[in-house]
């Protein structure tokens, strides 16, 4: 760390710090709440979206949003097929039945706009919320 962050720090700890008191119960409820936090429906419906890009299986969408850490299906595989029913019904996303009997999703026209727009919000909001830290 530079020496000028250090000494940053050190104002900091002593000045700004010094007057905060937090018990143990009041760390571990922070730490709790922190782990617990619930993924916003926003995040996940782009998490899905640029998911199926490519069709995947439910199966195969579920994987690979737990390997982005989004867990809300655990337990709960029914909300990601109600959400990808509402994307059918809406004429965001195409699905067809294989011969194994596989449910396929993918993206039509109608939901690549849809992510296109979730992008760019999201891009927007990381813009505002980097200018606000900066600023």
């Amino acid at each position: 760390m530079e020496d000028r962050l250090k000494n940053l720090k050190k104002l900091m700890d002593k000045n700004t710090f010094s007057q905060l008191n937090f018990s143990e119960q009041h760390q571990k409820d922070i730490h709790r709440k922190i782990n617990q936090q619930e993924e916003r429906e926003e995040d996940i419906l782009l998490a899905v979206l640029q998911l199926l890009a490519n069709e995947k299986t439910g199966h195969e969408l579920t994987v690979l949003l737990r390997g982005r850490g989004i867990k809300k299906f655990e337990n709960n595989e029914g909300f990601l097929y109600t959400m990808l029913h509402q994307l059918e019904q809406s004429g965001c996303i195409q699905t067809n039945w294989d011969d194994s009997g596989a449910k396929y999703y993918w993206l039509k026209d109608k939901g690549r706009k849809l992510l296109s727009k979730a992008e760019q919000k999201r891009t927007k909001q990381k813009m505002a919320f980097k200018e606000l830290l900066e600023g």
